[in-house]
């Protein structure tokens, strides 16, 4: 492992993000753990990274960052720069699942949601590529889900917001690769973790009263989720070990945890077609990097 490098994951204080920042730590990355609210709802875990890295002597910062808000990412990322020099590695994991009819979700959900899931990438990606370029090293992770590749039954705006979210980071991909910067998805699959803890569900009620048996579906797989029993390190170690595999040999997608030979047909599927696209096109060489 190449030790030093400066990682920042969004989402850090449960689930998947805070397993990825106190690996990545242990391991002798340089890692901003960011959330929001470190001095309200997230103190606690701000407090708890705080103490784990004093104790294991990590290097490892609790800083604040909505992913939602434009300044707040411009100043989380500045304070990056400056306490550490530059950015190597940013891991896109904040997000937040919503469940229910679909009409019955409301503009506001629906709107928020794709804030944080999809605008929130867009936002953290176009704040880090300026220090990435003039490195002309770097890395974008996107957490993204099965959920990505299929729909999930009641999950409509959760699918849709991680279906975008995997077309970008494939497109930042094919444009980034030249300038040695590359972008990679991560799917897992079901996990007992915060995001399915903390669901929310479609507030406008009153529009559900002729759909019958469809309201049950949410709790349905609700229940199914809750009862997932996949550990959520796998994921902190896929993140890992994609962080060492080195430039131009990682993959575009991983699919991680339970259900994944339905959705590894996709990938490779996918792969095909986009390879046939690129080809019609002129393109089969864009995702080489280039020479040093």
């Amino acid at each position: 492992m190449e030790s030093g490098k400066v990682i920042v994951i969004t989402g850090a204080s449960t689930g998947f993000g805070r397993s990825i920042a106190e690996t990545a730590a242990r391991q002798g990355f340089r890692v901003f753990a960011t959330m929001r609210n470190v001095r309200g709802k997230n103190a606690a875990a701000a407090r708890e990274l705080r103490e784990i890295a004093e104790r294991e002597s990590l290097w490892l910062r609790a800083i604040e960052l909505d992913v939602t808000d434009d300044a707040s990412v411009e100043r989380a990322v500045s304070e990056v720069i400056g306490e550490a020099g530059r950015l190597d590695v940013l891991v896109n994991n904040a997000g937040y699942g919503l469940m229910g009819v679909t009409e019955a979700v409301t503009m506001e959900q629906a709107q928020r949601i794709m804030d944080t899931n999809f605008f929130g990438v867009v936002r953290m990606n176009r704040a880090v590529l300026p220090h990435m370029r003039k490195q002309k090293s770097g890395l974008l992770i996107h957490i993204s889900s099965g959920a990505g590749r299929f729909v999930v039954p009641s999950m409509a705006f959760y699918c849709a917001s991680k279906w975008a979210l995997e077309a970008l980071a494939e497109e930042y991909r094919y444009q980034l690769a030249g300038q040695g910067i590359d972008s990679v998805i991560i799917q897992p699959g079901a996990y007992a973790t915060a995001v399915f803890g903390n669901l929310e569900r479609a507030a406008d009620t009153s529009r559900t009263d002729t759909y019958g048996p469809v309201n049950e579906i949410a709790e349905r797989i609700t229940q199914a989720l809750a009862a997932a029993t996949g550990n959520p390190q796998e994921i902190a170690d896929a993140v890992l070990q994609t962080i060492e595999t080195p430039p131009g040999q990682r993959k575009l997608r991983q699919r991680i945890g339970s259900g994944s030979q339905g959705v590894i047909a996709l990938n490779d599927l996918s792969e095909q077609v986009q390879k046939q696209l690129l080809t019609a096109f002129g393109l089969n060489e864009i995702t080489k990097f280039a020479a040093n």
